[in-house]
């Protein structure tokens, strides 16, 4: 199962290193452009109050969310939890397709290992590899913080704002492993891994419009409320346990079908 675990890690190397690098540069340039909003804060807020709200809500943006950097920043976690997420199930459902699409099926169950820790390997790599770019993001986040040295925002509200990241990409991760082990045939990851990211974005934009709170229970990308990370310091305790509930659905029903699926080898 190590052998496999690593091997995986090494297909992935290569694609991961991408995702950091454009990952960490397009949230760097978009942090390097606070210092010349900050002596204009008082005039952007006004030219933001005469939008209408419902168009400021879809777009998560709103007159006092440029009172600080930290709401600075939540726009920018924002959009970097869009890409991530596309990250994540895009991981998710080609780690455990590619075998079928690329007729390696065959050969790695014939290995002496069950499809248990065939499917565990796949899982353990795929964590690896979403760790491995928080680790970095938020690494390079803090250290372009720490350069800016006039701006200012706590640690542990920077901490629970960047690892919201994360836990939405563990959402996607568990998603997609579900997807890849009960669709009959995937003949694109990618257009998977879209389409099903900007359904759930969708939903949160349809929330903000509304303002339904029964719609945050439904998307990840309403799980977590940045103005109230800023308010509170900690994350809203339900939707951690609406995210918990799910992973252990999610990975308990993708281990189920593996198990009894009619792997295709040809």
């Amino acid at each position: 199962m190590l052998n496999m675990y690593l091997h995986e890690l090494k297909q992935y190397r290569r694609i991961t290193m991408i995702w950091i690098v454009s990952l960490v540069t397009t949230a760097a340039l978009y942090m390097a452009l606070y210092p010349s909003f900050a002596p204009q804060l008082d005039a952007m807020k006004k030219i933001l109050e005469n939008y209408p709200k419902v168009l400021l809500d879809a777009l998560g943006v709103g007159p006092n969310v440029f009172l600080s950097f930290a709401g600075f920043y939540s726009i920018i976690m924002a959009y970097m939890m869009l890409a991530m997420s596309i990250q994540a199930m895009n991981l998710g459902t080609g780690i455990v397709a590619k075998e079928e699409h690329s007729h390696t099926a065959e050969f790695l169950l014939a290995k002496p290992v069950n499809r248990t820790q065939v499917l565990t390997a796949k899982l353990l790599a795929a964590l690896t590899i979403l760790l491995i770019t928080n680790a970095f993001f938020m690494a390079a986040m803090w250290a372009e913080i720490n350069f800016l040295a006039d701006i200012l925002i706590a640690g542990k509200i920077f901490i629970l704002m960047t690892l919201t990241l994360f836990i939405v990409q563990l959402f996607f991760l568990g998603l997609g492993f579900l997807v890849s082990v009960t669709a009959p045939k995937i003949r694109s990851v990618l257009s998977i891994s879209l389409s099903t990211v900007f359904v759930f974005y969708v939903i949160g934009v349809f929330d903000s419009i509304i303002g339904s709170k029964a719609v945050r229970y439904i998307t990840p990308f309403k799980f977590f409320d940045n103005q109230y990370i800023i308010n509170n310091g900690s994350y809203e305790p339900a939707f951690l346990v609406v995210e918990a509930v799910f992973l252990a659905a999610a990975f308990t029903a993708a281990y189920y079908f593996y198990l009894k699926r009619d792997i295709r080898t040809t």
